[in-house]
């Protein structure tokens, strides 16, 4: 999942690294009323997931009523390497001395986070000769290696201090968040010497955002993401071809892990919940079943509140009705499970006395 630079920035603004005032917007009634509120002089940047909007025009100064009235609809309006506008930034124009480029990521050859700094922001950072890339393995920046960066960039003073803070304070919200990549360019050395995020991207692996409920108001939901939501389940599209389905997001989340760990590819997140009834998992099997890449279904099922027979009930239903035709490599346990066994036993299910020996049979099946 990769952020739009507003959406990046209010990561940044909390996480206490510094920015200059800005509003998003997504007509131009909002802008007019948060042109007002912001005075000019002021940017407007189109937010599309895509570099190069500069070139592009999507990024135009404004510092009147009549240009604001002329240039809004026009970059709205920009189409950028096929994408178009999602929402407009206003942002305040900023008194910059000199630019630098600041990134942390996730490096997974060496599995570590690695940063690359330069003296030289605002360009591509391939384009960029003189990098300083510094390993961090998978912990916070220390002081120490955080002054090694400033003293390589010849920074100084005020903005050695700053640069010191920022490039803590990113390493503490990419490793919280587990981002991919979450880079600052430019970051901009003003008058004054202080630093500023003028730009912020913010990338996620799709595959540990269900580990981080709060970033869903970023994530744009698939079409079965809202059905799911829609009948009190959860369920996250992943890039896999094994559905994983359990009760319980800790419990789901171990299996996935786990899944993963023996080499395979988990193809959602699913957790029918405590209030599960035989209709809910229906409805979830039947969400599971459009998804076309699934070749296979992984259930880890501890009945506590939930009965397992429910879930039992509920696949012997699908298999009637021919919903699913997918192998099912099963792990129940808890109130009725050995009720929930006797009903699947003739069926499609096969079922396991623990979940690693699920995940192996699934995982060995499917790749075959």
């Amino acid at each position: 999942m990769q952020l739009l630079e507003f959406q990046a920035k209010e990561l940044f603004r909390e996480y206490g690294i510094n920015l200059l005032p800005s509003i998003s917007s997504t007509s131009i009634e909002e802008g007019r009323i948060h042109a007002k509120k912001l005075g000019y002089p002021f940017v407007i940047k189109i937010q599309v997931p895509v570099g190069g909007r500069g070139k592009a025009g999507g990024i135009q100064k404004c510092h009147n009523d009549d240009e604001f009235e002329l240039k809004y609809p026009q970059v709205f309006g920009l189409t950028i390497k096929g994408e178009k506008a999602r929402a407009i930034l206003l942002e305040k124009m900023a008194d910059i001395k000199k630019e630098l480029y600041l990134s942390i990521f996730l490096n997974r050859s060496k599995r570590c986070y690695t940063i690359i700094a330069s003296a030289e922001g605002g360009v591509e950072i391939e384009s960029v000769k003189n990098q300083i890339i510094k390993e961090i393995g998978m912990g916070d920046v220390s002081d120490e290696l955080a002054q090694e960066v400033v003293k390589e960039m010849g920074l100084e003073g005020r903005t050695a201090d700053d640069f010191v803070d920022t490039l803590k304070k990113l390493s503490k919200l990419t490793i919280e968040k587990e981002a991919e990549l979450v880079e600052i360019n430019p970051l901009a050395i003003m008058q004054d010497g202080s630093l500023m995020a003028l730009d912020g991207k913010f990338v996620t692996d799709d595959n540990s955002n269900f580990r981080h409920p709060e970033m869903d108001k970023y994530q744009e939901k698939t079409e079965i993401e809202e059905r799911a939501e829609k009948s009190g389940f959860s369920l996250v599209e992943l890039d896999g071809d094994i559905a994983v389905v359990g009760n319980g997001a800790g419990l789901v989340m171990s299996t996935l892990d786990m899944l993963a760990d023996n080499g395979g590819k988990p193809a959602c997140f699913l957790d029918v919940g405590g209030g599960a009834t035989t209709e809910s998992v229906y409805e979830a099997l039947t969400l599971i079943s459009k998804m076309k890449r699934v070749k296979g279904i992984l259930v880890n099922l501890y009945g506590g509140i939930v009965k397992t027979t429910v879930v039992a009930e509920a696949f012997l239903k699908a298999y009637e009705d021919n919903l699913i035709d997918l192998p099912v490599f099963s792990r129940l346990k808890g109130t009725e499970s050995e009720k929930a066994k006797e009903m699947l036993k003739d069926s499609r299910t096969k079922i396991f006395d623990s979940i690693e020996e699920a995940i192996n049979a699934a995982v060995m099946e499917i790749k075959n």
